[in-house]
């Protein structure tokens, strides 16, 4: 599967963002101070997003040939555009 960088960069967001509201459920629960709350939550948030980009790096390098394929299928598919037919070289037949 093909992401962007931007897309990458939402996705790693988006898994952040989820982590950090589970926390957050799961720390306003047991009695802690508000900071603590807040604290521990930004730390899973931050810490979910570094280990989401650093997994995606090592998957990345670990599956290079993935990208060279799609290279290949992209220079392919350019390559097997039909070109425009002049129409009036055909030969027609009365």
């Amino acid at each position: 599967m093909y992401l962007s960088m931007r897309g990458i960069l939402i996705r790693h967001i988006a898994v952040a963002c989820i982590n950090g509201i589970i926390t957050l459920i799961i720390l306003l629960i047991a009695p802690l101070g508000l900071t603590a709350v807040i604290t521990n939550t930004i730390m899973v948030v931050l810490s979910t997003l570094v280990t989401s980009a650093f997994v995606d790096g090592v998957v990345r390098f670990l599956n290079p040939g993935e990208t060279e394929m799609l290279r290949n299928a992209q220079a392919q598919k350019a390559a097997s555009v039909i070109p425009n037919r002049n129409y009036d070289e055909l030969d027609r037949r009365p």
